[in-house]
């Protein structure tokens, strides 16, 4: 067990992903991950005291968990410059799309870099776990791979065992956001809440995203090829 992956709850899958890498890395992507990806990291000591690592005592704590391209968490944190944001993901292409579109090639180790954003290059749920109780005011898990298989269930983020880490991390009132566009995983969310008395279902919109959750490549996708997203929130009671 490494250091940045203490062990989990007991109950708790300790496995929330496939693979980490995809296609080959190129030399700039491997530079990104080399040069850019550590002057954003956070630490397992720092997740301890997070809004340490951005030096914005006071300010409203989001968590963005499986990232993906990046679109949504640099929107969101474009929008909100005065909210600490922390973007978890495994996929190394993913996090590389990402810090594409925040520096330029050549200035991997220079160029600027939002203040506002923290990212966790590894599985969610052990910063879950290691945050402090009620710090967080908002967590995001936007189109998540639906692991449709019985037997890869255990790999869902949105878990019955994992309930109560969410739940301990987020304040009173905080907001558990999901979206999916899978069937599979839809029935999921709605088994899964159903059957807690943790949180308690905010909304649900089935036609269209609703204001203030910018767009991804997955939702396009879903579109394209004829799935219906669904968007959730779940608020800690």
């Amino acid at each position: 067990m490494t250091a940045d992956r203490p062990p989990l709850a007991e109950g708790v899958p300790d496995r929330l992903y496939g693979r980490r890498r995809g296609h080959p890395l190129r030399p700039r992507q491997q530079r990104l991950l080399d040069v850019t990806l550590p002057r954003l990291r956070l630490s397992p000591d720092q997740a301890r005291d997070p809004l340490s690592a951005f030096g914005m005592p006071g300010a409203k704590l989001w968590l963005e968990v499986g990232f993906g391209g990046g679109e949504h968490a640099l929107e969101q944190v474009a929008a909100h410059p005065e909210v600490a944001y922390i973007a978890s993901e495994v996929f190394e292409n993913g996090l590389c799309s990402l810090l594409t579109r925040l520096v330029a090639e050549g200035e991997e180790g220079t160029g600027a870099l939002p203040a506002n954003l923290r990212l966790w290059p590894t599985d969610a749920r052990h910063l879950v776990q290691a945050l402090p109780e009620g710090c967080l005011d908002r967590l995001m898990l936007m189109f998540p791979d639906p692991w449709p298989k019985s037997r890869h269930a255990k790999r869902r983020f949105v878990h019955p065992e994992l309930l109560t880490l969410v739940a301990r991390a987020l304040r009173p009132g905080g907001e558990w956001r999901i979206a999916s566009d899978d069937p599979t995983y839809q029935a999921w969310v709605e088994e899964v809440f159903a059957g807690t008395s943790l949180f308690t279902q905010a909304e649900r919109h089935a036609a269209e995203r609703p204001a203030g959750w910018p767009g991804t490549r997955y939702e396009a996708k879903a579109r394209r090829e004829g799935r219906q997203p669904i968007w959730w929130i779940f608020r800690k009671v």
